[in-house]
């Protein structure tokens, strides 16, 4: 038995012999009797009464015994209005205190172990309005005092903050009671102090501190908005600036509940994803993967075959593959949807009016209720000497340099060791280029566990990239004979890397500048700032995707793009928080990196505690079908239970099988739940059901396989 539980048992013993003792016997009657007997203590030894009646109210109080009225009413009796009510005030005030620490420290630990997920936004609304939330619900009589101390001592409130709250707020209903005390001979219920005339003006005092918050808010936002004349009436009901998947969906929103609304994008429609991005990448990554699978060919009973190609024509389907899908994100598609698509540069003017200039020139002013800030992000340069003369190359400019080349670059430098920079070095590695890809860090996959990372590098390395782990970039440069390289330190080491082309992956950084953010006063650091309902200080003006943040991804994008574009039109009805509890991604390297939830070190990171319960994809009848073996599963599970704390999958198809998880965490279903379900064979997707198997192995009761072994044996007669 531990400490906590055994304290636990204690207090529960006095609260119990002293209901036994008192409960059935202590009430408004007995008080009155035995009034004559308190007031001769009194007079004979005063100083010893006042302490002996402080110690036992905060006993009572602290324990949540029933007799608090009784005694405020014996205060009154006692010590009338001024003392009384000073004495309860701070006994009740204390003794609430100690019963909020008691559950801090007995139960906050094993209750945040159960529910942590839940209380983690309780917690940060505490932590933003904790003391509102106290003084209301101290202010309401139905509400019972030790209802209030044992849930707040589940949250993160400060017990300063608890004190002082619990003292002001309780301050009214004290002095009520210390007052009818005073008049004991004229109550014959304690029910009889708290009318329903009181009990309303308590609960319109509890009311307060939220009118308060209203009416500051109000002002506040009074005072933001003063600078600028409001229009009288608006020609939008939103405006969208940025054509990316976060601004295509608000806009296919907006246009869906027929509010009038008008997209701004100054270039391509689909943003980077469509044409920068995820289509192109993944166009290039097929048919990269198709020709090593020929170089491979005898792993499948071929003859090997070196792959013969034109890389023009390879990147003429990359540009193909955009056209197919440009149709779905037009400007003829949400048109016919009832927006307004115009092609421009749009600038927030004040928090109701955007400028949109015209590629001739010509300026446009339109008044609206929201505004959305959907720019998105562009590839990060990093500030190297030479590098602006090198003729580098992004994730964003190689698609049209390249789609001009016969033959890929002999020998290219991929500047980053993320997913982008991996993705594009092994593609370009298995269309024949020499690729060396420098990482400044100790591994590549930074963000993944270290055994992805080491499976990832060989890959990599299998396919021909010269992966260059521990190098920093010093510097760009060309040599005597027109060699272009780049300067490199490793271990105090320096070299020269030649290329014929060099790609800049190092990371993407929001499009701030230009849109009227620093004129409005909106803060931006890396991204907009934002609140949890992704408006910044304007609260009709808000963010979503790339340019908000946390996460640059597309599905992100759109998913942030709902909260955005309903909070934008139907926020002075009802507001919703984002909701970023279950984020998926996968980099489409080969084989597959897919993540949702925790990674092993980002959990001990966060000392959370976790269980492994992994699977090998050479295990699994499919894979060795299809010579996909290389690969695992590995989910982290709460210990002792199923429920899934991350998952990751590396392997064929890891991203589509990566979905089965993404459900059971969103919905809270545990590996018992994806056991039970049928998975068809053979597919890749058996994987889940296997490891969920594995989980199930490692937690059988040695106990219930004996007590099976011996019930069999009976059976055989043995």
């Amino acid at each position: 038995m531990n400490r906590k539980t055994l304290i636990a048992l204690v207090l529960l013993a006095v609260i119990l012999v002293a209901g036994a003792a008192l409960g059935g016997r202590f009430g408004l009657e007995d008080l009155r009797e035995n009034l004559a007997m308190f007031g001769a203590w009194m007079e004979s030894a005063p100083l010893i009464t006042v302490s002996l009646f402080f110690v036992v109210y905060v006993a009572v109080t602290a324990l949540s015994l029933p007799f608090a009225s009784l005694m405020t009413l014996a205060a009154g009796a006692l010590f009338g209005l001024v003392y009384g009510t000073i004495l309860v005030s701070f006994a009740s005030s204390l003794g609430a205190t100690l019963a909020f620490l008691a559950a801090r420290y007995l139960l906050r630990d094993s209750v945040a172990a159960r529910f942590g997920d839940r209380l983690s936004a309780i917690n940060e609304g505490m932590a933003r309005d904790g003391g509102f939330y106290l003084f209301s619900l101290r202010l309401i009589p139905v509400v019972p005092f030790f209802v209030v101390n044992l849930l707040m001592g589940l949250t993160s409130i400060r017990a300063s903050t608890f004190y002082w709250v619990s003292q002001l707020a309780m301050f009214p209903a004290t002095i009520v009671y210390v007052n009818a005390g005073t008049q004991l001979s004229q109550i014959s219920d304690p029910s009889d102090i708290l009318s329903p005339g009181l009990i309303g003006s308590f609960v319109l005092l509890a009311l307060f501190p939220w009118i308060a918050k209203l009416a500051l808010t109000a002002w506040k936002k009074q005072k933001l908005y003063s600078r600028w004349p409001k229009p009288k009436s608006f020609d939008r009901n939103l405006i969208v600036i940025g054509a990316g998947a976060a601004g295509l969906v608000s806009t296919y929103i907006a246009a869906a509940v027929k509010a009038k609304v008008t997209l701004v994008e100054a270039h391509k429609m689909g943003g980077d994803c469509l044409n920068y991005g995820c289509v192109p990448s993944k166009a290039l990554i097929k048919s990269a993967k198709l020709a090593q699978q020929m170089r491979n060919a005898d792993n499948y009973g071929l003859h090997k075959a070196k792959p013969e190609f034109s890389f023009r024509a390879v990147m003429a389907r990359v540009h193909d593959i955009i056209a197919k899908i440009e149709p779905n994100d037009s400007v003829e598609r949400y048109t016919k949807l009832g927006a307004e698509v115009l092609e421009g540069y749009a600038r927030i003017i004040d928090p109701w009016t955007v400028e949109i200039t015209f590629p001739d020139g010509t300026k446009r002013r339109l008044t609206t209720r929201a505004i959305i800030i959907a720019t998105g992000a562009a590839p990060f340069v990093p500030p190297l000497p030479g590098i602006e003369e090198s003729g580098y190359l992004t994730s964003d400019t190689l698609w049209e340099h390249f789609a001009k080349l016969d033959e890929p670059p002999k020998r290219m430098v991929v500047l980053g060791g993320g997913p982008i920079g991996s993705e594009l070095a092994q593609a370009f590695a298995r269309l024949g280029s020499d690729v060396s890809q420098i990482e400044m860090g100790p591994r590549i996959l930074a963000r993944e566990d270290e055994d992805v990372s080491a499976l990832a590098k060989t890959m990599l390395e299998a396919d021909g990239v010269k992966v260059m782990t521990g190098h920093k970039a010093l510097s760009v440069g060309l040599d005597t004979d027109g060699t272009r390289f780049i300067l490199v330190e490793h271990q105090g080491v320096e070299s020269r890397v030649p290329f014929d082309a060099l790609v800049c992956a190092v990371g993407r950084s929001a499009r701030l500048k230009g849109f009227g953010l620093e004129e409005l006063g909106i803060p931006v650091h890396r991204t907009v700032d934002t609140n949890a309902y992704l408006e910044t200080i304007f609260p009709n003006i808000l963010a979503a995707g790339d340019v908000a943040g946390p996460y640059q991804f597309t599905h992100t994008a759109s998913h942030q793009a709902w909260y955005a574009s309903v909070n934008a039109l139907f926020g002075i009805l009802r507001k919703f928080k984002a909701d970023y509890r279950v984020i998926p991604w996968t980099t489409f390297i080969d084989p597959e990196v897919a993540r949702v939830g925790l990674s092993e070190q980002e959990a001990k990171e966060q000392k959370i505690p976790y269980e492994v319960s992994r699977f090998e994809m050479h295990e699994l009848d499919r894979a060795i079908a299809d010579s996909a073996t290389k690969g695992f599963i590995k989910v982290l599970t709460v210990p002792g239970k199923d429920k899934i704390l991350g998952v990751t999958i590396v392997g064929e198809h890891a991203g589509d099988l990566l979905a089965e998880y993404v459900l059971a965490m969103k919905h809270g279903l545990g590996l018992n739940k994806i056991l039970g379900t049928i998975h068809t064979y053979p597919t890749m997707a058996e994987a889940n059901k296997y490891v969920a198997g594995a989980w199930k192995r490692a937690h059988v009761s040695p106990r219930a396989l004996a007590f099976l072994e011996s019930f069999h044996g009976w059976r055989r007669g043995a």
